[in-house]
């Protein structure tokens, strides 16, 4: 039951992501991409102070937390400077595409770090997931994936997919049977202080001055949502579950973007991509059932 609970939480992060491209697309434009992220770390620790402050246990465990912290925040870091780097010089399809690569970089590196092992039948099955989120990116149009190349930001997004793969590693080796909560806000403040140092490097104003009416809204879902939520759940689900099950669900990551926009904004799945959803799904559920841990580490 604790492992069903826990596919159950990734799968609720996922989808926590997936609308995160909603409501940044509702922001897109109004500040620059280095503010709204340090925005969103700040925000979420700010919120997380109180509820640490209050109990001793947790107030004498900050210190001694932040380090290890430290390290897997700047591994989270580097990839949303690498991201918004990258936009400078390709496309957001580009992005999208690269970030497929992912989980198989995840499995590849649990190898080294865990001494893991990854069969034939599993790459193929990282290849499936990779074409099928393909196919939902570039909704079914075979001219344009053909038509697909690499340029300058496309070598820079890759290298910060690489940091993302090394931030859920960092998750599993850094864990030291900490209190979840104190782990969480740590690598939030490790966040906040990696993203002020790199829009103080950029040279960008902070301009949070500019984020009013129905983008209120969207900033608090990007916090709470998007952020607090979703690194409280990944924290929790990468130690128990192990780096190469977590980061399968990003082969959901469009589907889920897609089924959002027809809740939300009624906008219609169009029939092209039903295959690729359905590649996706098959191929994630596959690499789950695959994809077992040595031994799953007990969580506080």
């Amino acid at each position: 039951m604790k492992i069903i609970k826990h596919h159950l939480l990734v799968l609720l992060a996922t989808t926590l992501v997936a609308g995160s491209f909603w409501a940044s697309e509702k922001l897109a434009g109004i500040i620059n991409p280095f503010s709204l992220t340090l925005l969103r770390f700040a925000g979420a620790s700010l919120i997380l102070l109180p509820i640490v402050l209050s109990q001793e246990k947790w107030r004498s465990k900050i210190l001694p937390t932040l380090p290890r912290a430290m390290v897997i925040s700047l591994f989270y870091s580097l990839f949303f400077i690498g991201f918004f780097e990258s936009l400078n010089t390709t496309s957001a399809i580009n992005t999208g595409t690269i970030f497929t690569l992912v989980p198989f970089i995840t499995a590849v590196l649990s190898i080294i770090a865990f001494r893991e092992k990854m069969t034939h039948k599993q790459i193929f099955v990282y290849f499936i997931g990779a074409a099928g989120t393909t196919w939902v990116i570039f909704g079914g149009q075979l001219t344009l994936l053909l038509s697909f190349t690499l340029n300058k930001g496309d070598l820079i997004f890759l290298a910060a997919i690489f940091f993302m793969s090394f931030y859920s590693i960092a998750m599993k080796i850094l864990y030291r049977n900490d209190e979840m909560i104190v782990l969480v806000f740590c690598t939030l403040i490790g966040g906040s202080l990696w993203m002020a140092l790199a829009l103080l490097l950029s040279g960008q104003p902070l301009q949070w001055h500019m984020i009013q009416n129905d983008s209120i809204f969207h900033m608090a879902y990007l916090i709470i949502g998007a952020t607090l939520a979703t690194v409280y759940l990944y924290q929790i689900t990468t130690i128990a579950l192990g780096p190469k099950r977590v980061n399968a669900y990003i082969y959901l990551n469009p589907v889920l973007v897609v089924i959002l926009l027809l809740i939300i904004d009624s906008t219609p799945i169009p029939s092209a991509i039903i295959p690729g959803i359905v590649m996706s799904i098959i191929a994630t559920v596959i690499l789950q059932r695959h994809h077992g841990q040595s031994a799953a580490v007990p969580l506080k």
